[in-house]
């Protein structure tokens, strides 16, 4: 079964045909990281009229380096949530008018749980699982059951870790994305430099909830009162801390579900996947199986959206044409009582 998935939930104008759920035979990404570069961050208009000028040609690219015409297509996907709504709205209407034209299947697709499957598609990986899903809107540790049941054990309280390392680097002014420019740029200094506080959420409810609000303020407007002896406050040093206290936040939070569920293996998804930082820290980790998507799949991607479509079609299901987009989805539960709002569609 081939189908062809449309992300454009964000700045990503995306499509890619995927056979089976795991064999991709094209995946295309058109980036406007240039257009929005000296706004320093995403304007959701100019995505939207950038998504709406790109779909068509975009989606003709991934048929043709698929070397399929449509009506080889078995069924179409799109991303219907969470996400800019005028962005989302552009590749859902374009999906479902594909499908209402062409007599095919539709499905409308959760971009969350594309990025959690990510990794699937070049690996096999047997359920349960740890999952870490990390992005710019997103810090999500959950038991991962199925591709579409992901029983929440924490998340953030505050802002996401991807947020954080934007709003880092507008304020030092280094520029967008400042996930990227970040991790490259902390390689220059020395993550030692300054020791930026951890939140303490050791207890209940908390015990795998992230917080990265207080680090961003303390890098933004304290860095000062963070500095060790014997270092210079530079922009590496600053940034190399910053990110070396975000991982091992994400990862001291993680290691916890580890411990409490006696799971094993984990799996990331989402940009801040991408972060070289994050993936040497658990690869420290020997008892750990960890898996990471390839880097070309850890940003919005059409891909993982026809992985997740394949599956849901096996199980028999579909989606009106009269599917919306949804900017959110509802706030986090911890536990199985949330599992519809998140896992469906």
């Amino acid at each position: 079964m081939k189908v062809l998935g449309i992300e454009s939930s964000c700045d990503e104008t995306a499509c890619a045909i995927v056979e089976d759920g795991h064999s991709i035979l094209s995946n295309v990404v058109a980036t406007q990281i240039s257009f929005h570069q000296v706004y320093k961050g995403v304007v959701p208009e100019i995505a939207s009229r950038k998504h709406a000028e790109w779909i068509l040609p975009v989606v003709r690219q991934a048929l043709s380096e698929a070397h399929l015409d449509l009506k080889d297509v078995d069924a179409i996907a799109a991303t219907n949530r969470p996400g800019l709504i005028g962005a989302l709205l552009v590749g859902l209407s374009f999906g479902k008018t594909l499908a209402w034209a062409t007599n095919k299947p539709f499905i409308a697709v959760n971009h969350m749980l594309g990025h959690m499957y990510a990794a699937h598609l070049e690996n096999d990986i047997p359920y349960p699982y740890l999952g870490l899903l990390v992005s710019g809107g997103h810090s999500i540790i959950a038991k991962v059951n199925d591709f579409d049941n992901l029983e929440i054990l924490g998340t953030t309280i505050d802002d996401s870790v991807g947020e954080a390392f934007d709003k880092v680097a507008k304020f030092y002014d280094l520029g967008y994305p400042g996930g990227v420019i970040i991790d490259k740029l902390a390689k220059e200094g020395n993550r030692n430099a300054f020791s930026f506080p951890v939140p303490k959420m050791d207890k209940g409810n908390h015990r795998y909830d992230v917080s990265f609000s207080g680090l961003k303020t303390a890098v933004i407007h304290q860095a000062d009162m963070f500095l060790n002896k014997g270092y210079e406050k530079t922009i590496p040093n600053i940034v190399a801390s910053f990110q070396e206290t975000a991982c091992r936040t994400l990862i001291t939070r993680l290691l916890r579900a580890v411990e409490d569920t006696g799971l094993t293996t984990i799996v990331a998804g989402g940009g801040v996947a991408a972060n070289s930082r994050l993936r040497e820290m658990l690869a420290e980790h020997k008892e750990l199986n960890c898996i990471f998507p390839p880097l070309k799949l850890c940003g919005d991607n059409g891909a993982m959206i026809a992985g997740v479509a394949y599956h849901l079609l096996q199980k028999g299901e579909r989606s009106p044409l009269n599917t919306t987009a949804c900017a959110r989805i509802p706030q986090f539960k911890r536990g199985l009582a949330n599992l519809e709002a998140f896992g469906r569609r």
